[in-house]
């Protein structure tokens, strides 16, 4: 039996392609066992159970940027982590390791290099994350999702695969009807969906509640406004009586897909899964990056696009002023609109998943030939 082990998370934008690339190798082999590793307290431990796979923790944390007695704790539970990890893998005797970035690949990646288990990395941004730049030295294959990935890894080693997305995902097309009656909307008008994450975004709140006036004067457009969890109950106290008939405040998206059904504009952060998710969908984007990631990467992440004509780009201490002429730009001009969904389905790369997966199961079946 083959047996692999999916290491990362912290967020998402790891999650959800973990998840896919787990879902993959099982369609490719039923019989697949596959154990995740993730960070203890972080929210890959609640979502990976949910999806039917089992996972271990590690009690592993990131530093802290600037000086402070924290970081000698973190140091101690590395140093926990790396025991926990050689533990993991003595017991589960993977054949390859996969890290998709996020504090616990970190451990797992560097004990199975130590090891002799083949790893494979997956990057998913246009700036390689910290963890997958310490690991690719030891990594057999690295898939990537971007070109010139080679200022960061051995060229040899990368395999351009695109980044995986949530295969209900894809469907979003077929399901507009669905989605207009799922999220109250009007099937008649035109739909901006504005979207921060599950956290929310606090700048891309503000330029909304600041213009809210100005939304509630457009004619046949509504906009579904998920704010997130963080900002949900204040923003619906203070807006109880003040939302236009035509804004839907919602605290989270529970059906993604229903929501990118309806939308005819995406106003979103620039995390490489949404922006995967967004090609695949053929969707008008508006990216607003997030400032607080490492490297900027999702600035660099956005550019990619913008310099290919796929997507408008705003900064975040810009929205509040530029967020409402951009979209009434491109409400106004369908010529606009369809250009950007054009040029963003040609950087759409299909069925990633299984391409990483085949890139996993190649390495096994080479490491079972050396045996």
């Amino acid at each position: 039996m083959i047996r692999i082990i999916v290491s990362g998370g912290g967020t998402g934008g790891h999650i959800f392609p973990a998840l896919s690339i787990a879902n993959a190798l099982k369609r490719l082999d039923g019989e697949i066992e596959i154990l995740f590793v993730g960070a203890e307290g972080k929210m890959e431990m609640e979502k990976v159970p949910e999806a039917g796979f089992p996972i271990e923790g590690l009690p592993v944390r990131g530093l802290q940027r600037r000086l402070t007695w924290q970081n000698v704790k973190v140091l101690v539970n590395l140093c926990r982590s790396l025991r926990k990890a050689r533990k993991i893998i003595k017991r589960f005797r993977p054949d390859v390791v996969v890290g998709v970035g996020g504090y616990a690949s970190g451990p797992i990646g560097r004990v199975a290099s130590r090891m002799g288990v083949p790893l494979v990395l997956q990057e998913q941004n246009s700036y390689a994350g910290v963890t997958n730049k310490l690991l690719a030295k030891k990594a057999k294959k690295i898939c990537v999702a971007y070109e010139g990935m080679e200022r960061f890894f051995d060229r040899e080693k990368i395999v351009f695969t695109g980044n995986p997305v949530r295969k209900d995902l894809l469907q979003a097309g077929e399901s507009r009807q669905e989605g207009f009656a799922y999220y109250k909307l009007d099937p008649k008008k035109k739909t901006v969906l504005v979207t921060g994450g599950s956290l929310g975004a606090g700048m891309i709140n503000k330029a909304i509640r600041e213009n809210l006036s100005v939304i509630g004067n457009w004619k046949n457009v509504q906009v579904l406004w998920q704010c997130g969890g963080y900002y949900y109950e204040q923003l619906e106290r203070e807006l109880r009586d003040k939302l236009p008939a035509n804004v839907v405040l919602t605290a989270f998206l529970k059906r993604m897909d229903l929501a990118y059904a309806c939308a005819d504009i995406v106003v979103a952060r620039a995390g490489a899964g949404t922006i995967s998710e967004l090609c695949l969908l053929k969707k008008t984007a508006v990216l607003i990056p997030s400032p607080n990631v490492a490297e900027d990467h999702q600035t660099k992440n956005a550019m990619a696009l913008v310099n290919k004509k796929a997507a408008i780009a705003i900064k975040d201490a810009e929205v509040a002023d530029r967020l409402m002429p951009v979209l009434s730009e491109l409400l106004e001009s369908e010529q606009k609109r369809k250009d950007l969904s054009v040029n963003i389905a040609q950087l759409a790369i299909e069925d990633s998943d299984i391409k990483i997966a085949e890139e996993i199961l190649k390495l096994v079946g080479e490491k079972r030939k050396k045996v």
